[in-house]
């Protein structure tokens, strides 16, 4: 049964609960091993919700247990679960998971993947084999052709800085990137790589 208290939380607090749960996709399923936390207005410099409610956001500030997508470097689509009570903010990326279900579907969507390992690697790879598009950015995640199901028993996970953050809202202080640990589908860290100036 879907808990929409749950998501009524901090982003933080809520991640590392999803590690092990399943987003399941019509007939494509992804057991999820990696997340990153991003906290709300004026509390996280890396979030897309840190300088307030805008169109491409609304859905953050939205009913918990919803998705948000979003397009990034001109040409992938993110997902993020959102998190926090109605009015605030606040989301979790999905950063990895292994495909559980319908290997076939997604390895013809990702045919660049060179392993099943590799299918869902990643932010971009994810939404890639799941079909998630930016048409998918407000479902509820509570029915329909999207849905996440909690895992029954909690698992273990590590912390650390998230993926490619720039600024304030990246380095040490935000460890809020969780994973399962020794999990093969788990994304390499990569800080960010600060522009050079010529």
């Amino acid at each position: 049964m879907f808990d929409r208290s749950f998501f009524s939380r901090s982003a933080v607090e809520v991640a590392p609960e999803l590690l092990g749960a399943r987003l399941v996709s019509g007939e494509v399923a992804l057991r999820i091993t990696e997340v990153e936390a991003y906290l709300g207005e004026g509390v996280d410099p890396g979030s897309h919700s840190f300088r307030g409610k805008t169109n491409r956001n609304a859905v953050m500030f939205g009913e918990p247990g919803h998705l948000y997508t979003y397009f990034t470097y001109g040409m992938h689509v993110c997902a993020n679960v959102v998190c926090s009570p109605a009015g605030t903010s606040g989301g979790i990326l999905l950063r990895a998971g292994e495909i559980v279900a319908g290997r076939e579907i997604a390895t013809a969507r990702r045919r660049t993947s060179r392993s099943s390992v590799d299918l869902a690697r990643g932010p971009a790879r994810l939404t890639v084999a799941l079909g998630i598009t930016l048409a998918d950015g407000g479902t509820d995640l509570a029915s329909g052709p999207l849905r996440l199901e909690l895992a029954s028993e909690s698992s273990d996970y590590e912390s650390g800085p998230r993926t490619g953050v720039s600024g304030p809202g990246g380095g040490g202080e935000y460890p809020w990137r969780f994973w399962i640990p020794g999990d093969p589908t788990v994304s390499p860290y990569k800080a960010h790589a600060p522009k050079k100036r010529v």
